[in-house]
């Protein structure tokens, strides 16, 4: 956004003309001051929607629905419970909200179709910009004593979250301070959506991946990024173009991320079986994931103060250091042994999805997102995301052979169903559809099952007949090449998406003529993340509740960019050479 574009929403948003009680007219009554009752919901209502910065922008916004005094006094009521009853029955709680939101109407973006280009960049111009992402991860690293990723909110929330799915989340979420953060959130989405400060807070952007807007980035680190840091340094010391300084310190940073993975992230937690296992947590206590000592406090404040272990997390970290070549004994623990106990099956007495936002899908052979802490925890109550069964099947078969899963055949069995969860979610087409996916988005989701073909077909010919007799890793790779091809490259791209793309038609073996589009972009906006690196900061993966919120960086961009193009150099060179 230009400053003009946005001197002029935010004058609209500061001179509108009010139709009805404002969310401040609404709630300040309510939330503002009191005694009693749960203090939490007070201090986030205060911290995060009646702060200095927002308070302007929305308190002339009204909402001509809430001139009707029997609404307004059931909303107020509404938040009345869920202040001061010990256990709010958060659906009717939620009730008034959820019909105001009927015409939030926010949508996923439609990319406009392209021509496609008729040559791609010189291997000189991939090259160079190889070099410089190379560069600013270890540039980043040598800095910050770890590479940075980000956190930004979008009050607008999710096109997937609508009344009926805020009601889903207030009733699966486990932790109160969750449940108050999700229906404040998502009120104030009500007013956005009316105000012209909705051209701030939500602005539209070229491509899929969203950008993110800098001023409200969190810095953190997480073993989930150290993760994926790690694949993109090896990348970089794998296509030859890191100097021997750059490759030193490439191995130096490797080392170091797998041992915040798999030590300092690391905690025990009890399997289902009645043993404990050391999984990797989503954030590490602190100081660890290096929040400044003002979010760190403004995290307590909204109420974010429990992360728990997750199964993507783990499976990630497990990744990246078995492909570093660690030798620590935590890889020798048979994950799937583990896993099985969150698996999805017909018929269970115990529902193991609680927040069902993709209920679109067949979640039968999946495995869900949050593993329950020593002390019982599940804040997020639990959800299941097709992308993280992608890396469990991917760290699966890297390391076969170390967890004798051919051998053993309830391991054998466990890796069948998650195949057979991926087969119905790509013949339905619903790997399609933003909705089908809790943390990630379809062209995440192609790249992601990229990376997992890449490690299936590097197995010998017998293991992979015993792990996939029915060809359906071949059936989702014409499937997803043909989304790819179809849509995501033939429509206008971002950089994050042009690197996804890239990632995923160089793993699954598609012509290298198809690279053109993908690479004309990474070449064509690089420089655009100016003083913060070669790109700017985009949508990685992302919550849907309590809100929309994005997590990426420059430096994940850069990652990204730099696994794609040295998949697609090496398939150029392979090319080139036959």
């Amino acid at each position: 956004m230009g400053f003009h574009t946005i001197a002029g929403a935010t004058f609209r948003a500061l001179t509108a003309r009010k139709d009805g009680p404002s969310l401040y007219d609404v709630c300040d009554p309510v939330l503002l001051k009191y005694r009693g009752g749960d203090p939490h919901l007070g201090k986030f209502y205060r911290t995060a929607l009646g702060n200095p910065a927002l308070r302007p922008l929305l308190r002339r916004t009204g909402h001509p629905a809430l001139r009707d005094e029997k609404r307004l006094g059931a909303l107020r009521e509404a938040l009345r419970r869920a202040r001061d009853e010990a256990e709010p029955d958060w659906a009717a709680v939620g009730a008034p909200i959820a019909e105001l939101m009927a015409d939030i109407d926010v949508r996923h973006p439609s990319p406009k179709p392209v021509a496609a280009p008729s040559r791609a960049p010189d291997r000189s111009e991939i090259d160079r910009v190889i070099r410089r992402c190379g560069a600013h991860l270890l540039r980043s690293f040598a800095k910050n004593g770890f590479i940075p990723t980000y956190a930004a909110f979008n009050l607008i929330g999710d096109p997937d979250m609508g009344g009926r799915e805020m009601l889903m989340a207030l009733t699966g979420l486990n932790s109160r301070g969750y449940k108050n953060s999700t229906l404040l959130f998502n009120l104030a989405r009500v007013f956005i959506a009316h105000s012209p400060a909705r051209a701030l807070i939500n602005p539209p952007w070229t491509g899929i991946a969203e950008p993110m807007w800098e001023p409200v980035q969190i810095r953190h680190r997480s073993a989930y990024y150290d993760a994926f840091f790690t694949e993109a340094l090896l990348s970089y010391v794998e296509t030859g173009l890191a100097s021997s300084n750059e490759a030193a310190a490439s191995r130096r940073a490797i080392s170091e991320m797998v041992d915040f993975c798999l030590k300092t992230s690391a905690e025990e937690v009890a399997s289902h079986d009645g043993s404990t296992v050391r999984v990797i947590t989503a954030l590490a206590p602190l100081p660890h994931p290096r929040f400044s000592r003002f979010f760190a406090q403004i995290k307590q404040d909204l109420g974010f103060g429990i992360y728990v272990p997750d199964c993507d997390t783990t499976a990630c970290s497990f990744s990246a250091a078995t492909q570093a070549g660690s030798t620590d004994p935590i890889l020798d623990q048979p994950l799937l042994d583990f896993y099985r106990g969150y698996q999805v099956r017909e018929g269970a007495n115990e529902p193991r999805v609680t927040v069902p936002l993709n209920d679109n899908i067949d979640y039968e052979g999946g495995v869900v997102t949050w593993i329950d802490n020593l002390a019982g925890d599940r804040p997020y109550g639990n959800d299941l995301d097709p992308t993280l069964n992608l890396d469990i099947l991917e760290v699966s078969f890297r390391n076969l052979t170390r967890w004798n899963i051919l051998q053993t055949p309830a391991r054998l069995e466990t890796v069948h169903r998650i195949i057979g969860f991926q087969r119905r979610l790509v013949e339905s087409g619903a790997f399609r559809n933003p909705r089908s996916h809790i943390y990630y988005l379809p062209e995440l989701y192609s790249a992601y099952f990229g990376r997992c073909h890449a490690a299936f077909m590097a197995l010998p010919d017998a293991a992979k007949q015993a792990i996939d007799p029915d060809g359906t890793f071949e059936f989702i790779r014409s499937r997803v090449l043909a989304y790819v091809e179809g849509e995501l490259i033939a429509r206008e791209m971002n950089p994050f998406d042009a690197a996804l793309a890239l990632i995923a038609l160089a793993h699954l073996g598609a012509d290298v003529s198809t690279f053109a589009p993908a690479l004309n972009c990474i070449t064509a906006h690089f420089g655009e993340g100016g003083r913060h690196g070669p790109y700017k900061a985009y949508e990685w993966n992302k919550m849907k509740t309590p809100t929309r919120i994005l997590v990426g960086g420059p430096e994940v961009t850069s990652a990204f960019v730099l696994m794609g193009l040295a998949l697609a150099r090496r398939a150029m060179v392979k090319g080139a050479s036959t």
